[in-house]
C-alpha cells in the first residue's frame, strides 16, 4: 500500500513538473545574418560570426530557416548556414536530421515572436508593415518608390514648364522693351528731325532780303 503511494505520488510529480526543452547545439559556418524573420528580406537582427556557437530551438517544416539564440538575441538563420554534430560529422540543417538532433519543428508566428523579442528595436515601430510578410512589404517599398518617383517626375516637368514660361515671359518682355526702345528713339528721332527743319526756317526768315552797304533793307 506504501508503495501504490509513492509510485502514484511520483506519476503525479511527472505532470506537475513543467518540461523543458533543451535547445540543440550548432555553429554558424559563415558571417551570416540574423533576422527577424525566416527571410532574407526581413530587417537583420544581428551578425553572427563563422565558427561562432548557436542555440537552435527549432526549424521550420516548410523552409530552411531555424529559429536560433546568438548572445543573448534571438532570430533566424538559413539552415545552410548553420551546421550541428550527427553521429561524429557536421551536418546542415535539414528536415532528415531535425528528429535526430531534437529540432522540433516551429511555426512562424508574428506577433508574439515580435512582441517577445524586438520590441527595444527599431524597426519594432514597423510592424504593422511587416505583419503581412516581407513579400508584401517588399511590394510595398516598391510601389511607394514607383510613386515617389512618378511624384519627382511631374515635379520636375513642373519646374520645366514654369522656367520655360518666366524664359518666354522675359523674352516678350525683352521684346516689347527694344520694341518700345525703338519706337522711342523713332520718335525721339521724328521730333529732333523737326526741331532742325523749324530752326533752319526760322533762319531763312531772318536772313535780310537785301543788304546794302551794310544796312540792311525790307522790301513794304
Amino acid at each position: 500500500m506504501k508503495n501504490a503511494f509513492f509510485r502514484a505520488a511520483a506519476v503525479c510529480a511527472l505532470f506537475l513538473i513543467p518540461a523543458v526543452a533543451e535547445a540543440a547545439g550548432g555553429f554558424a559556418t559563415a558571417n551570416v545574418n540574423m533576422r527577424s524573420g525566416p527571410s532574407t528580406r526581413y530587417p537583420a537582427v544581428t551578425v553572427i560570426p563563422a565558427g561562432e556557437s548557436v542555440e537552435i530551438h527549432g526549424c521550420l517544416a516548410d523552409l530552411p530557416w531555424c529559429d536560433v539564440s546568438f548572445y543573448g538575441g534571438r532570430g533566424w538563420v538559413a539552415g545552410r548556414y548553420v551546421q550541428a554534430v550527427y553521429r561524429s560529422n557536421r551536418v546542415y540543417l535539414e528536415p532528415e536530421y531535425y528528429r535526430p538532433l531534437g529540432i522540433p519543428t516551429v511555426v512562424f508566428q508574428f506577433d508574439r515572436y515580435w512582441d517577445r523579442n524586438y520590441r527595444g528595436r527599431d524597426f519594432y515601430r514597423d510592424r504593422d508593415r511587416w505583419r503581412r510578410g516581407p513579400d508584401w512589404a517588399e511590394e510595398r517599398d516598391r510601389r511607394d518608390w514607383q510613386r515617389q518617383r512618378a511624384w519627382d517626375r511631374r515635379e520636375w516637368e513642373r519646374r520645366q514648364v514654369s522656367e520655360e514660361r518666366r524664359e518666354w515671359d522675359r523674352d516678350r518682355d525683352d521684346a516689347q522693351w527694344d520694341e518700345f526702345d525703338a519706337n522711342y528713339r523713332g520718335v525721339r528721332r521724328r521730333e529732333g528731325e523737326r526741331q532742325l527743319r523749324d530752326a533752319g526756317r526760322d533762319e531763312i526768315r531772318r536772313v535780310p532780303e537785301c543788304d546794302f552797304n551794310g544796312v540792311s533793307c525790307e522790301n513794304d
